[in-house]
């Protein structure tokens, strides 16, 4: 069984972070030229966490899995999501759940030799190409709890004013 709490933590703590980002009193002075926005960076999370929901889906269901982040980097599809979730608050829901979802299928419900399902994998990141191979389920969830997500929570803290930056790490 997956430990799940390190996955837990993480999706909090971006939510943490995002809630500091929508806080009237800590107005964000904007991303820096080229970077995403809070809820730009939010819909990316909501679609990666999606599709890891789907993959794992696929696996627990005995079908081929694949995993491609390529939707998630698509401006469109971003701000589609963006407009359907009804902007940052419905985003932070979106992904609070989703990863309640993620957290719950992973940990009781996906089988040891089932989390080391090797998947297709393709991950891009500014139009490199990080990882083209065959991935266990299992990394796919690692990866989100202590690269993906922290990368992103440190991401949206970084659109706050110095004060509140301190504010919300402390």
């Amino acid at each position: 069984m997956l430990d799940t709490a390190p996955l837990r933590d993480a999706y909090r703590a971006l939510l943490d972070a995002a809630a500091a980002v929508a806080n009237p009193d800590h107005p964000s002075p904007g991303p820096p030229a080229g970077e995403w926005n809070a809820d730009q960076i939010l819909a990316h999370v909501a679609i990666v966490t999606a599709a890891t929901i789907a993959t794992a889906s696929c696996v627990a269901s005995g079908t081929n899995a694949t995993y491609d982040n390529r939707m998630a980097l698509d401006t469109w599809t971003i701000e589609r999501l963006i407009a359907r979730a009804g902007g940052q608050a419905g985003l932070r829901d979106r992904i609070r759940r989703h990863g309640d979802c993620l957290c719950a299928l992973s940990g009781p419900v996906l089988s040891e030799a089932e989390l080391d399902t090797l998947v297709p994998t393709l991950l891009v990141s500014h139009g490199t190409v990080l990882v083209d191979q065959l991935v266990p389920l299992r990394e796919l969830m690692t990866g989100l709890a202590e690269v993906e997500l922290p990368t992103h929570t440190q991401q949206l803290l970084s659109l706050l004013p110095d004060l509140a930056r301190a504010e919300a790490t402390a």
